[in-house]
């Protein structure tokens, strides 16, 4: 099999590329030392979630004016704390974890979108201005009845 000589060289560049783009990328990872954010990470047991706190009392907690901190775990096919209400223009800082899989948060109409996994505390804040009902939805498939997961926050 014969190669022409110009698609050797492309070939060529084509794989020194390659490689720059591998080395770049190891560097970057390993040798910088280069990792998510540690400031909001948190985790904890994902086998002792209800048994942690905040957890083990999901909810809302009013921690000042129209600021409420919202404690939610995510399971197989719902969210603990199955409705919230609060007035318009508060702010809600949503703690998620999940006790058995990977599971979606997502408020659609809003910036509100993470991934809830297992043992892992996940982190959003988000001011509600307009008065209506929000629905968070699953968008992580998580089985088979994956579609009922859901729950509401009514802004009055």
């Amino acid at each position: 099999m014969h190669i022409h000589r110009l698609e050797k060289i492309w070939l060529a560049i084509g794989i020194s590329m390659l490689f720059v783009f591998l080395a770049v990328v190891g560097v970057g990872a390993f040798a910088m030392g280069m990792e998510p954010p540690t400031s909001h990470r948190h985790s904890i047991d994902p086998e002792k979630v209800e048994q942690t706190a905040p957890f083990d009392k999901p909810g809302l907690e009013k921690v000042g004016d129209k600021e409420y901190n919202a404690y939610m775990i995510a399971y197989a096919f719902g969210y603990k704390q199955p409705k919230m209400e609060i007035p318009a223009g508060s702010t809600i800082h949503f703690q998620v974890t999940s006790t058995d899989v990977v599971h979606g948060f997502q408020i659609p109409g809003t910036t509100v979108n993470m991934m809830v996994v297992p043992g892992e505390v996940n982190h959003f804040s988000y001011t509600f201005t307009k008065p209506g009902e929000y629905l968070i939805i699953c968008n992580e498939y998580c089985g088979t009845g994956h579609e009922f997961m859901s729950t509401t926050i009514i802004i009055k």
